[in-house]
């Protein structure tokens, strides 16, 4: 590995040095090859990658450390948080010369734990490594990880569970919170901290006339871009606190997530988010609020010669572009999975019908998009029960392809929707399989959801397709991990 060695190099009040404290008997779980070859591991490291991802073996070019922040959590301030079982073991270079940390989810009590034991458990290890990978095999932004490990030491939840550890990597781990922190502790270190946050993640910002600006800018883009992907591909985050959303707009913190499988836009996904702020259909606005909060952390950074009114509304205008930079890129990607032409001045309403069709007859959301990708047209109108609704949005979807390029639109159509989510009932069989020391059903989903666009019918199986039945219990996740 070729190390890249920065979060060190910022005033230490910001992190916490200490090594893991690994778990007892840790045993593999799964390992992510392709992507260690990505980060440049040598054949040592690979074959070491149980001792690496169990936090036994750690590197002399990097001493591990736990990050401060702080953060807003369901809407309340939440003061002081933190790397509170994690910890970032190294920053390296990957093949295609991008910075790249490995954090260690699970290494064990830090400064930060506050009333936590600074574990991790498998079931949400296996849930956070597998939609990691899921996204990104979709083309979102989102973290990654290397691999996880089990144990056999038992870790306390509502019921003792088995530990786990999580070799988790990405872009940035630098978090929104990271300046709530700073400016409400030690604000002396914000303008030298934004300063290495633009030269890191966007020293293109660096030649604009007024960096600051121009970063803020990039980062409400960023986000918007996320959280449009999210949309298209009916992921829920489920905890949108300000703690956890970075700065590079890749997805970060699994925890409550779900991908939406019959179309319920105010389905509440998290169970312990009982007034529903982090449903799917508010995760735009949600994006918003963190970003103004965020924003009003880079008031203080106004320039000596500039006047502060004119400051806080410059800020304020950065924010003015999320919403049309969300629509574009949202507008623009509906269009395509429905195979409707980006320009005509119908194609976003004739989208917004069948969504609306998807809602009231409760279908799904991910495999209606494929019906209408394979013109199944007779299957979805089976499924309705009001076809005249169905047959009337038929009618006006056909018109508008009429006398269009409807190759190259159903080749896009086929390049944006996928076959293949990620269910809640899909990682919860393979969590109980492994549970029972069987990783087999993690490694189908894993190599099912390596290329979620393509039929793979001697990987699949029918519950990939749909979701539970009505008289199945729908699988609980709250913020428990």
């Amino acid at each position: 590995m070729q190390f890249q060695v920065r979060y060190p190099t910022l005033n230490p009040k910001l992190y916490y040095h200490q090594q893991p404290v690994p778990l007892h008997g840790a045993k593999a779980g799964h390992f992510n090859a392709a992507l260690a070859e990505q980060l440049n591991w040598s054949a040592q490291d690979k074959n070491d990658w149980v001792t690496i991802c169990s936090g036994q073996k750690t590197f002399s070019e990097f001493e591990p450390l736990a990050m401060v922040y702080a953060g807003h959590q369901f809407g309340q301030w939440a003061g002081q948080l933190g790397d509170g079982r994690g910890l970032l073991i190294a920053q390296i270079i990957d093949r295609y010369g991008k910075t790249i940390d490995l954090h260690l989810k699970g290494a064990g009590l830090t400064p930060y734990s506050r009333m936590g034991d600074g574990r991790a458990v498998l079931r949400s290890t296996i849930r956070e490594y597998l939609a990691g990978h899921a996204l990104n095999a979709l083309g979102i932004a989102a973290s990654n990880a290397v691999g996880f490990t089990s144990s056999d030491q038992g870790v306390q939840r509502e019921k003792l569970e088995r530990g786990a550890m999580l070799l988790r990597t990405s872009d940035c781990h630098i978090r929104l919170g990271h300046f709530e922190w700073i400016n409400q502790y030690q604000p002396e270190l914000l303008r030298e901290f934004t300063q290495k946050c633009i030269e890191w993640h966007y020293p293109e910002c660096l030649n604009e006339a007024k960096p600051i600006l121009a970063f803020a800018k990039a980062v409400i883009e960023r986000t918007a871009l996320m959280i449009s992907g999210w949309q298209l591909v009916g992921f829920a985050h489920g905890v949108m606190n300000t703690d956890n959303l970075n700065i590079t707009g890749s997805t970060l913190d699994f925890g409550p997530y779900g991908f939406m499988e019959r179309f319920r836009p105010n389905w509440i996904n998290n169970h312990s988010d009982h007034h529903g702020r982090y449903t799917y259909q508010n995760q735009p606005s949600m994006g918003h609020w963190n970003l103004w909060t965020w924003l009003n952390n880079l008031v203080p950074l106004c320039p000596h010669d500039y006047d502060k009114e004119q400051w806080k509304n410059d800020l304020a205008a950065c924010l003015e572009q999320f919403e049309p930079c969300f629509l574009a890129h949202y507008k623009t990607g509906l269009c395509e999975k429905m195979g409707l032409p980006i320009f005509h001045k119908d194609s976003f309403d004739c989208a917004m019908a069948f969504l609306r069709i998807l809602q009231s007859e409760q279908l799904d959301y991910t495999q209606s998009f494929v019906r209408l990708q394979n013109q199944d047209y007779t299957a979805l109108i089976d499924d309705c029960l009001d076809r005249r609704q169905f047959e009337s949005f038929l009618s006006h979807y056909q018109q508008i392809r009429e006398h269009q390029n409807t190759e190259a639109l159903d080749q896009r159509m086929r390049e944006v929707n996928p076959q293949y989510i990620l269910r809640n009932h899909m990682a919860q069989k393979a969590i109980e399989m492994a549970e029972g020391n069987d990783f087999s059903e993690v490694e189908r989903l894993f190599n099912l959801l390596s290329t979620p666009f393509s039929k793979q019918p001697e990987l699949e199986r029918p519950e990939d397709l749909a979701p539970l039945s009505s008289d199945v219990p729908e699988v609980m996740v709250s913020c428990s991990s």
